[in-house]
């Protein structure tokens, strides 16, 4: 370049840096949080993976929380990954939310995602947590959150080592008449409580199909990764009704008629009577076909019973006290009381719980803030673990025919090799812990 080209260069480069020194740099209003919007500093950059029917409503639970910008979802069939697409950039305004299909792809490029919602069917639940959260990403995952109890611990060591907020969605511990029922019980107003009553789900069985679903053509893997949609679960045939919700009630893929509701009817009862970190010791088969009527016990003597009726609604609890006895379920304007004067301090006992605790009535809600605030969540990896221990042991129980005595600090049955066995299944490469 000539000495004249290099001077001409240096003007015009000098004249264009004036010119912009002289026009103020425009930074959005929604950046700064001027507009109402949460400052992008302080949102929570959010993703997905497996969203389908459970998934959207809690995606759409999501989305309104103004400090929450869902980016990108992953999922193996195209289908739903394009469903939650839409759900989100009509929310948007925009058309901006990016579609994967392969997991560890999303895992490794997305390093903007602080969160992920993970809503898949049960056989990935755990896994996929436990990949997010060593890619570290913050998860809420819908229930039942593991189906096995080495599955369990996997979920709290890969919290516990990589210090990620985890959320199990077992959204009833942060509702008001749940709550009421559980402060009932922590406060003393039942008395001295000795029983207290999980809802199972019913339909299917605790004994689950070991069979499966004959074969039909594959899809293309671009429609159905059917290899990923399988997971860690051993090789089956592929058929089109396991991807609609068809897998229920197959020991490959399912927890039971236990698991199903007894993930949210366990947690909630062992958190009442103060055994959210532990799990019950003892089980006593019932000879039918759902574990209707079994009785478990915890260490501090008290008994949890599995039962299909008595409430007017899905997933029902019930304790009762020597001063009483209080009840909910879905759909319940205000909770079951033996005495009217019970409901006397229904707000004062639910508030005194939020302001000794700060937890919203919001499940979702506490997970974002657990996710800014680093602390542990309501429904948290342990006692995900430990209430669902209780669910595999119950289901344990049923598939051996007998009682079984538990150990919660050891996590292994006492002196019941077969039981013991029973704690872990085999995953299918890669799809290992």
């Amino acid at each position: 370049m000539s000495k004249k080209n290099s001077n001409l260069t240096r003007r015009a480069f000098l004249k264009r840096a004036a010119t912009v020194a002289a026009v103020p740099y425009i930074v959005p209003a929604s950046a700064l949080g001027l507009d109402g919007k949460v400052p992008a500093s302080e949102r929570i950059v959010l993703g997905g993976i497996g969203i389908g029917n459970r998934g959207s409503h809690d995606l759409r639970w999501m989305l309104p929380e103004k400090d929450v910008q869902f980016v990108a979802t992953c999922d193996a069939q195209r289908s739903r990954a394009q469903a939650v697409k839409k759900i989100v950039d009509t929310r948007y305004g925009n058309n901006d939310c990016v579609i994967y299909h392969d997991m560890r792809q999303f895992l490794a490029e997305r390093t903007d995602i602080d969160a992920l919602l993970v809503t898949t069917g049960d056989r990935w639940h755990a896994l996929a947590s436990i990949m997010a959260m060593r890619a570290g990403k913050d998860v809420y995952s819908e229930k039942p959150s593991s189906m096995t109890i080495a599955e369990g611990q996997g979920v709290v060591e890969t919290a516990r080592r990589y210090r990620r907020i985890y959320q199990t969605g077992t959204q009833r511990l942060s509702e008001g008449n749940f709550t009421f029922c559980n402060e009932m019980v922590r406060t003393g107003r039942l008395g001295e409580v000795h029983t207290v009553r999980a809802h199972i789900a019913p339909w299917d069985a605790a004994e689950m199909r070991h069979d499966w679903l004959p074969a039909e053509p594959q899809p293309p893997k671009e429609q159905v990764d059917w290899d990923t949609w399988l997971g860690p679960c051993p090789w089956r045939p592929y058929n089109s009704a396991y991807t609609r919700g068809g897998w229920r009630g197959f020991y490959d893929f399912h927890t039971s008629c236990i698991g199903e509701w007894g993930a949210h009817t366990f947690a909630q009862c062992q958190v009442a009577i103060g055994a959210a970190d532990t799990s019950a010791v003892e089980y006593n088969y019932v000879n039918n076909k759902t574990g209707d009527g079994m009785v478990t016990r915890f260490a501090n003597g008290i008994k949890m019973i599995l039962q299909l009726g008595g409430w007017r609604g899905s997933c029902g609890v019930r304790y009762e006290g020597t001063e009483g006895w209080v009840a909910a379920a879905d759909g319940y304007s205000k909770p079951d009381v033996s005495s009217p004067a019970m409901m006397d301090d229904f707000r004062k006992l639910v508030y005194d719980y939020q302001a000794q605790t700060q937890r919203p009535m919001s499940h979702v809600r506490d997970f974002l803030d657990c996710v800014k605030s680093r602390r542990q969540t309501v429904a948290n990896a342990v006692m995900m673990h430990r209430s669902m221990t209780t669910v595999h042991a119950a289901n344990i129980c049923m598939w051996l025919k007998r009682d079984l005595r538990f150990d919660p600090v050891k996590e292994e049955f006492v002196d019941d090799a077969e039981a013991n066995r029973l704690r872990s299944r085999a995953m299918r490469d890669p799809w290992i812990i």
